[in-house]
């Protein structure tokens, strides 16, 4: 049995946020996100993938379409397939979140 603990991914850096992966498949995979104040991940979209977002720690803004708010812990975002999404670490404290994407993201 493959188990691991979210709290041990808790890596950080100033220069970007950084990107922990805890499982992948060819079908999907799941990351933790460390956002340290002031980083994100400028709006992007996959055609064919979709995302969806847990806050573990901190609060973030999460830019979905045209909507954006603001959200802490214990919320899930979802970021259909085809529509732009992004989020940044808007708040005072570092930040952690729970990303999972099916399938994973074509690569070009």
């Amino acid at each position: 049995m493959d188990v691991k603990h979210l709290s041990a991914f808790q890596g950080f850096s100033a220069e970007k946020l950084q990107k922990h992966n805890v499982f992948q498949s060819g079908r999907f995979f799941l990351d933790v996100y460390c956002l340290s104040p002031g980083q994100a991940q400028k709006p992007h979209k996959h055609p064919m993938s979709d995302k969806v977002y847990v806050v573990l720690e901190g609060r973030c803004r999460f830019r979905i379409g045209a909507e954006e708010e603001s959200h802490g812990p214990g919320a899930s975002v979802f970021a259909p397939a085809g529509v732009e999404h992004g989020v940044t670490n808007d708040g005072p404290d570092n930040a952690r979140l729970l990303v999972l994407m099916t399938p994973p993201p074509e690569h070009a």
